[in-house]
């Protein structure tokens, strides 16, 4: 025990950033307010705060451009239309309070901002959605933010699953997160920084935060798409081997693959491309980052560059 206590001291996590002393003043949207952090509150009430009923994206500024907009916004609409969610703003609007979050801000580069959609504020604190008669609620948290990785990944294979569309669908960026936070602490516990997740078919999957790549022979490999996150820096990151030469595929494999690749990364919006050096106790490749994924962090730093 007392090993895996040490091993866990040093945990870092795929959102582990530097400290920026201004994220204390930062002003946050709530509802179509410009509010500073310590009046930016929500109901006791709401839907999210009390099940998880909600639909959020996670955005990027990278010199003074918001990476892929749009594409963020069009997926929170489908994903609020999944769940019947009325967001009450027409995607002009949402884009417009993006940037008045920022201009508030005087945000230019390194930052994030999480855009969260409820289903409002409950009239009785129970479970069906036409109790939430006042909603919907609208919060754009955007703080100062440069990523801080000391070192690789560390995962660990959790029993923990990414599902059946018909359970919860892991397309879905919803706010009901609590099978991806156990999935976390499983790995955690077992000495390790985040968990790499199987599908219902015991093939690999994602991570609890992102979606999995592996290098076995230049060739990039991702799980099929079928039960993780629809993830836009995933497909930017497909698109990019596409076109650049680099074979990639979509397809099924198990953890010996994975064991025996010469390397493996995750992407996400906030860490784009973040190495992976240890799975499961086992060495990676060299245990840092190889040459395929600095390739292709290098072209995606040329694809955000406005």
């Amino acid at each position: 025990m007392a090993e895996t206590g040490a091993a866990m001291t040093d945990n870092v996590s795929t959102h582990q950033a530097e400290e920026d002393a201004r994220n204390e003043a930062i002003l946050i949207w709530v509802n179509g307010r410009v509010l500073p952090k310590a009046e930016a509150m929500v109901s006791v009430y709401d839907s999210g705060f009390m099940l998880g009923d909600g639909v959020w994206e996670g955005i990027r500024l990278y010199n003074g451009r918001w990476s892929f907009l749009d594409e963020h916004v069009d997926r929170l609409f489908e994903a609020a239309r999944a769940i019947d969610l009325d967001i009450g703003r027409s995607p002009d609007e949402v884009v417009a309070a993006v940037r008045e979050t920022q201009a508030a801000n005087g945000m230019t580069t390194d930052a994030h901002a999480r855009l969260m959609v409820t289903r409002g504020v409950k009239t009785r604190p129970f479970q069906h959605p036409k109790l939430s008669q006042s909603g919907p609620t609208m919060v754009i948290i955007m703080e100062h933010s440069r990523p801080r990785l000391p070192r690789p990944i560390r995962l660990a294979t959790v029993p923990h699953l990414r599902g059946l569309p018909m359970t919860q669908d892991p397309k879905l960026n919803s706010h009901s997160k609590l099978n991806c936070i156990l999935a976390c602490i499983a790995a955690e516990k077992a000495g390790a920084d985040e968990a790499l997740m199987l599908d219902v078919h015991g093939f690999v999957n994602t991570t609890n935060a992102c979606n999995f790549f592996i290098v076995r022979k230049g060739e990039v490999w991702t799980s099929t798409g079928d039960y993780c996150m629809n993830g836009i820096t995933r497909q930017k990151v497909i698109d990019l081997c596409r076109a650049n030469g680099i074979p990639v595929f979509e397809r099924n494999f198990s953890l010996v693959d994975t064991y025996s690749a010469d390397e493996a990364f995750l992407t996400g919006t906030f860490g784009a491309q973040t190495p992976v050096g240890v799975i499961d106790g086992r060495q990676i490749g060299s245990g840092r980052i190889g040459p395929v994924t600095e390739r292709l962090r290098s072209l995606y730093r040329d694809l955000v560059s406005p």
